[in-house]
């Protein structure tokens, strides 16, 4: 009989094992984060009907792009004029679906505008109600819309809310509302956290901006030093650990170091542990590289994201044959997509010096830079959130776990699209030295630095 049952054992192993028994893969995205999300509106005298309701369809499109359920985002909503009123509280809701009748459903109020009484009742009797600090960690967010001056002191009731650890946008519409007064709400900088529109009307242009700060806020949580304003966003050259494995070498500047990989190595981690809840739907991808011989020659993923069944999810494949560049992602309508860039400027990112290759991804398209110099975009189907089971890996040949050796001195993913715009390519010599020639006296040789690179392009 103990013999039947160990055999029985053994097999069942054995077939679990055959089978590629494994728990089942997790899919992380914007819409899948934990989120207390309130949203705290004007509702005085100076909107109007009409305008509130364009108000409630603002918030109804941008609550449509996440998960309202006890796991993922819950939703609160405040209506103030003299007095706030909670419309929803946290919690109430447990499916978009619900969430939406409910915002509809809201009547309007008319008053004066007591922006800082809203705020402090928000943080009191939203996100200060004692089953919510029995809950596990979720980002505390709250999106404050307004239309007019407030009729009350805002900073103290901002300051409080930001001392609990309640991450404040401020959005204000029309001409009466005061610039300094959105800046004194909302968390610090005013770039990221504060939006403005003409009037209602136009509210409906930035929702998918609000929508694209919320994810950012939802699944960014780290920053990156060194900056500018300490962006949000993964510093894979730290997160992977290849500073601390590789070897260190002279970067594209004297005042630069970079890290040599070589065959040996294997920059191999868990997506979980780099990306725990997914990317954000648009995105910066940024590489400061050279590929020495025979790297220049290779075809390989400089980054790759790999789902637990071997799926590209996320990918940039260099491939030194033919000297272009493809970006793969995944897609509503199969498995993944890919877009291949073959401009001929593309074709310097193989000539064995430094260069710098940047991908702004938004919503439907893709944007090529190398050296900062725009090079082609192209179109993207719908993408949709990774899975975090699987691995990322850096520098690897196609289908395969071997490491190509190339020189890296920058390996990031910036969370805001703007992000583009700041990111020159101060640390490539060349571009320096373009820059200086015609600004400044070259024989003045302390100006042509990245610190003053990055403000002469910026004003030219």
């Amino acid at each position: 009989m103990w013999t039947w049952m160990f055999s029985s054992l053994i097999v069942c192993v054995l077939f679990l094992h055959i089978s590629g028994f494994q728990q089942e893969d997790t899919q992380a995205g914007c819409s899948t984060t934990p989120n207390d999300l309130a949203f705290i509106i004007d509702g005085s005298s100076s909107l109007g009907i009409p305008n509130f309701e364009t108000a409630k369809r603002w918030l109804i499109n941008i609550t449509s792009g996440f998960d309202v359920s006890t796991r993922h985002t819950q939703v609160a909503v405040v209506q103030y004029s003299d007095t706030p009123r909670l419309e929803i509280p946290l919690g109430k809701h447990q499916n978009s679906k619900e969430l939406i009748e409910a915002i509809t459903s809201i009547s309007y109020l008319g008053g004066n505008t007591r922006t800082g009484r809203a705020i402090k009742f928000a943080t009191d009797h939203v996100f200060g109600m004692p089953n919510r600090t029995s809950q596990s960690p979720r980002n505390r967010i709250a999106v404050v819309l307004t239309d007019g001056r407030s009729q009350d002191d805002v900073e103290d009731a901002a300051m409080e809310a930001r001392a609990q650890n309640i991450v404040l946008f401020a959005v204000g519409v029309g001409n009466e509302i005061s610039n300094s007064e959105l800046v004194s709400v909302a968390n610090k900088p005013p770039s990221t956290y504060v939006l403005h529109v003409e009037d209602y009307k136009s509210i409906a242009n930035i929702w998918d901006l609000m929508e694209q700060k919320l994810c950012e806020e939802s699944m960014c949580p780290t920053r990156i030093p060194g900056t500018v304003n300490d962006q949000k966003g993964f510093d894979l050259m730290s997160l992977m650990k290849i500073e601390q494995v590789a070897q260190k070498v002279q970067g594209s500047l004297i005042s630069e170091k970079a890290s040599q990989l070589s065959a040996g190595m294997d920059i191999t981690h868990n997506t979980r542990e780099i990306f725990p809840e997914g990317l954000p739907p648009a995105f910066v991808f940024v590489a400061t590289l050279r590929l020495k011989n025979p790297a220049h020659w290779m075809k390989f993923d400089l980054l790759r994201v790999l789902s637990q069944d071997g799926v590209k999810q996320i990918a940039v494949t260099l491939n030194g044959a033919d000297k272009s560049v493809t970006f793969t992602c995944t897609s509503t309508l199969k498995k993944e997509q890919t877009v291949i860039f073959n401009d001929r400027g593309i074709k310097r990112l193989f000539d064995t010096d430094w260069h710098q290759l940047k991908f702004l991804v938004k919503y439907k398209r893709i944007t090529c830079f190398v050296d900062g110099a725009y090079m082609e975009e192209q179109l993207l189907d719908p993408v949709v959130p990774i899975y975090i089971n699987g691995k990322t890996q850096v520098a690897k040949k196609i289908n395969i776990e071997t490491t190509v050796p190339i020189m890296l001195q920058k390996l990031r993913i910036y969370c805001d699209p703007q992000q583009s715009e700041r990111e020159t390519a101060c640390e490539i010599y060349y571009v320096v030295r373009l820059v200086c020639w015609f600004v400044v006296d070259l024989a003045s040789p302390s100006w042509c630095q990245p610190a003053w690179c990055f403000y002469l392009i910026r004003f030219f």
